[in-house]
């Protein structure tokens, strides 16, 4: 039997293989590393960070729904001085590339954080979290509007020298143009899906379930979507495209390597299985070795339409 090769490359960042952790649902590594061996994996992503440390919303704030789950966490996060102090001294530790996902609720914030990761050198690349109001003019959600979205992008692209992602909100009219106007804007791959936006109701009290009404739903409800969009977006653009949703299998994460991903993230998994992302990456290389495939890049966009 032959040995893959599952190595892959994202705006420079070299991977061992195309499986990282997505952000929000791995913490910070640490939580993971009695669980599964942190250096079986592409890369880790943490939790979004903010400029200061932010508690999230009121609970409940997870439930489960048919094939799936609704969070509403409200990206509570350490902030960015405590990742850098408390955090990062463990992941140095460990031979697998770190990439910082951070958020802001106005340009300046962005700006500012992407500065502040940028003198940080055991952080390999950012991933931009654009699903956040812009307090500033009116709550408009960046990653809902081209122009907003490329604004960001485009903040952050002159404020870092480091690799950047920016991670995609399905809940757009069409995400083929919010690609391309943050690739326009400077953006080196893009990552998505983010969450949809749903709710769940408790018939017998007649209320939302969430505190916060709504949330965002992740698992594999929402797989056939991320794969619509995945496939759609890596024909529209010429940068690394990570596929996001509902990966719960190795089988899950090679559908979207053929439509069109370099690399997947894996989410909701982890919450069933806390190895999960290290089981995917296991169970890719064993079926790319038994089907005598030599590289899983021989699988990028490989779909036949």
């Amino acid at each position: 039997m032959i040995q893959a090769d599952m190595s892959v490359e994202i705006a420079g960042i070299k991977m061992r293989n195309p499986v990282m952790t997505a952000s929000g649902t791995f913490g910070y590594g640490q939580e993971f590393a009695g669980y599964m061996d942190l250096e079986s994996i592409g890369a880790m992503i943490t939790k979004g960070l903010s400029l200061k440390p932010k508690a999230g919303n009121n609970t409940p704030r997870i439930v489960e729904t048919p094939g799936g789950m609704l969070n509403a966490i409200g990206l509570q996060n350490v902030g960015v001085d405590a990742f850098i102090s408390e955090k990062l001294p463990f992941l140095k530790k460990i031979n697998t590339p770190v990439i910082v996902n951070l958020y802001g609720n106005s340009l300046e914030e962005y700006g500012e954080l992407a500065a502040r990761i940028d003198g940080v050198k055991e952080v390999a690349g950012i991933e931009v979290n654009i699903s956040c109001p812009n307090v500033k003019q009116g709550g408009i959600v960046f990653g809902t509007d081209p122009a907003a979205a490329a604004e960001v992008v485009a903040l952050v692209r002159r404020s870092t020298k480091k690799p950047l992602i920016v991670k995609l909100s399905p809940n757009v009219t069409d995400v083929v143009t919010m690609a391309r106007a943050c690739v326009d804007a400077g953006a080196e791959s893009i990552s998505l899906i983010n969450t949809l936006t749903g709710m769940a109701i408790d018939l017998k009290s007649r209320r939302p379930v969430l505190a916060n009404i709504t949330g965002g739903l992740s698992g594999p409800a929402i797989k056939p979507v991320a794969l619509r969009m995945v496939w759609q977006v890596a024909k529209a653009v010429k940068v690394p495209i990570i596929g996001i949703g509902g990966i719960m299998t190795a089988t899950d994460a090679l559908e979207f390597i053929l439509a069109g991903a370099t690399a997947v993230q894996v989410g909701t998994a982890s919450f069933l299985n806390p190895a999960a992302s290290q089981d995917i990456a296991r169970g890719m290389a064993k079926w790319l070795s038994e089907n005598r495939v030599g590289t899983v890049r021989e699988l990028i966009g490989a779909l036949k339409v």
